[in-house]
């Protein structure tokens, strides 16, 4: 009597909404499916699922089996996956949430040579610049940018970054170089919308801590699109040197107000609490650290 394999077929009826459905996802027949649905609830002497010819419910009983089963199943792959990570295998579906420009421009490059390390491990990764429930929304693992990472969450700092405050030579040219952070009130500002403190931006200075009120001409939730009109002299914009590193060295965007420094933010792999991390997390969270180590990454 194979308790496991019963708990499982009943799982995966209910999942998939049918016997038929769930012999394809099990590769067993129909009737093999049916005899150890049929057995569990022999042996358990209840009624686990109401059958109809067009449709199956749970009963209350098989409600809460149901749910037992899954917490069963789910603490047998997490009991196989702390063996695996013993021995360093890394295998299936690697859900995995990044910003915008910096997936594009800093992880896109890596994801190849991640596969090539770890072939069974099957990415799914999307870009977002909002902050995820990695919980809610079924995330393995997050790349975040921010000053402290979520107390809620394990993390690991991979690098840092600092926001430039920065413009093109042409608008310089039209509108003057701003010597303070007051400056700023008077000039054209291109802000990030998902900046924390929105229009008002902060510098550490040869006095401490300076704040000023901008006035933006203009809001985004796109980097990208920030870098872009300071790159057609719009104005001034404030963002990390991922992303303005490169314009500022070939000088095509000008550092402003080098005696004023903005905050330096960390980027972290972020992942939920668990006992045991995974081996395909592990993974990916050792391979970024390595990369980003060997690049020397502080931008």
């Amino acid at each position: 009597m194979d308790r496991f394999l019963e708990m499982q077929t009943f799982a995966a009826v209910v999942d998939a909404g049918s016997f038929v459905r769930a012999a394809d996802a099990l590769g067993m027949s129909k009737a093999a499916v049916s005899r150890h649905v049929g057995e569990l609830e022999a042996r358990l002497g209840v009624r686990l699922l109401h059958r109809t010819t067009r449709r199956l419910s749970l009963t209350d009983e098989g409600q809460v089996f149901h749910a037992r089963c899954k917490e069963l199943l789910a603490g047998m792959d997490e009991a196989e996956a702390e063996i695996s990570a013993r021995s360093g295998a890394a295998s299936g579906l690697l859900r995995v949430n990044a910003p915008v420009t910096f997936g594009i421009r800093h992880l896109a490059p890596l994801w190849g040579a991640f596969r090539e390390r770890h072939p069974r491990v099957e990415l799914d990764l999307t870009l977002a610049d909002r902050v995820v429930d990695l919980v809610e929304e079924g995330y393995d693992l997050a790349v975040r940018i921010a000053t402290l990472p979520s107390s809620t969450l394990v993390s690991r700092r991979l690098a840092s970054t600092r926001m430039r405050l920065c413009a093109s030579p042409g608008y310089l040219a039209k509108h003057g170089l701003p010597q303070h952070p007051d400056d700023l009130a008077g000039h054209a500002v291109i802000a990030y919308s998902y900046w924390s403190t929105r229009d008002e931006w902060h510098f550490d200075g040869p006095r401490g801590r300076v704040g000023v009120k901008t006035t933006p001409c203009m809001h985004t939730n796109s980097g990208d699109t920030c870098r872009a009109m300071a790159l057609a002299d719009q104005g001034v914009i404030l963002q990390p040197g991922f992303l303005v590193g490169e314009d500022i060295a070939a000088g095509t965007l000008v550092q402003l107000m080098p005696g004023y420094r903005s905050i330096e933010l960390g980027i972290y792999a972020v992942y939920p609490t668990r006992k045991h991390v995974l081996p395909k997390v592990r993974a990916l969270i050792d391979f970024l650290a390595e990369r980003f180590s060997r690049a020397g990454r502080d931008w």
